[in-house]
């Protein structure tokens, strides 16, 4: 709304000092125009707001000048808890929001306090989406997010790896987890974690639901992981592994890695050693175990080393002479 964006620009000038016309612009997601129109309004409504002229000039407030206009909404204060997020903030559809809520805050603080700020702002960043991978399309999580939060019942159509199923959802939560959003829902009795890029239709139920007695979302979720960690671990590889090769492990297979190092044994003369690695089902551990290359050697279990003596024998193949 344009009072919103003008209590904004407001808080912009206050907070900034001098600002020029293109860069209100692109604080507030408008145009230049608009900016110069909301500058005329607020200096129609008494702000005393002034144009300095020239290569270094832009626009200010007169010297002293404080709003005062500085309560939070509702929106505004919840906003406030992803401030170290813009970008799952903007997913969200908060990202306005909370830009606002920010401007409101430091205007609020005392000038030295409203400087620190400023200052971790400028030397701090959070990117929460993960290195080489784009971050998913997540066209309905805004009304997810709505739905979480008025307990709302949501009709959704969902994208498994067997087919599409169509289910009416009870959203008790949301995780941004390595850059990907999950829904925490309960379906009939059931609460399952959904994956929100594979939702293909979200629509308002008619229902709202009251959430289960004493739900915790970050206990769930912390269970919820690792019972899938354990899942996923279902073997383990006997592996040799060269100098290069104790290098790699950590950053081929993160924790596992680590704690397979930890225990290993006494290097020999060249330096290698032998570790027992938590892997995956042997399809998924073969192609791991390959990113090592000549690093690693693989010694048991005997069905393990033999697929990779297959995989190997084929890549061999499609590289004649």
């Amino acid at each position: 709304m344009r009072a919103d964006r003008l209590l904004s620009l407001l808080l912009l000038l206050q907070n900034r000092g001098r600002m020029t016309a293109p860069q209100l612009a692109a604080e507030l997601g408008v145009s230049v125009r608009t900016v110069y129109r909301d500058i005329d309004a607020l200096g129609a409504s008494g702000v005393p707001v002034y144009a300095d002229r020239g290569p270094a000039g832009g626009y200010r407030l007169m010297a002293g000048y404080r709003t005062r206009l500085t309560g939070l909404t509702g929106s505004e204060a919840d906003s406030l808890f992803l401030s170290g997020l813009p970008g799952p903030a903007q997913d969200l559809g908060i990202g306005a929001v909370l830009t606002t809520a920010q401007l409101k805050v430091r205007a609020a603080l005392p000038p030295a306090l409203a400087e620190r700020t400023r200052r971790v702002q400028e030397r701090f960043h959070l990117d929460a989406t993960g290195w080489f991978r784009e971050a998913d399309d997540v066209p309905h999580l805004p009304r997810i997010a709505d739905a979480v939060w008025e307990q709302r019942t949501l009709l959704v159509r969902y994208q498994r790896w067997q087919g599409t199923v169509r289910r009416e959802l009870r959203p008790l939560g949301i995780v941004l987890k390595s850059g990907i959003w999950y829904a925490v829902a309960q379906s009939e009795e059931t609460i399952r974690t959904y994956r929100i890029s594979r939702f293909l239709e979200v629509t308002d139920g008619e229902e709202t639901f009251t959430r289960p007695t004493g739900f915790d979302l970050p206990a769930y979720w912390a269970a919820s992981a690792r019972r899938l960690e354990s899942q996923l671990r279902q073997d383990v590889a006997h592996l040799r592994l060269s100098p290069q090769g104790r290098r790699l492990l950590p950053a081929k297979f993160g924790a596992p890695g680590i704690r397979a190092l930890e225990s290993a044994g006494p290097p020999d003369a060249d330096g290698w050693v032998e570790v027992r690695l938590d892997v995956e089902a042997q399809p998924v551990a073969v192609g791991d175990l390959l990113s090592l290359g000549a690093e690693a050697v693989v010694l048991g279990p005997p069905s393990l080393r033999a697929a990779m003596t297959e995989a190997v024998g084929a890549l061999a193949a499609r590289y004649p002479g």
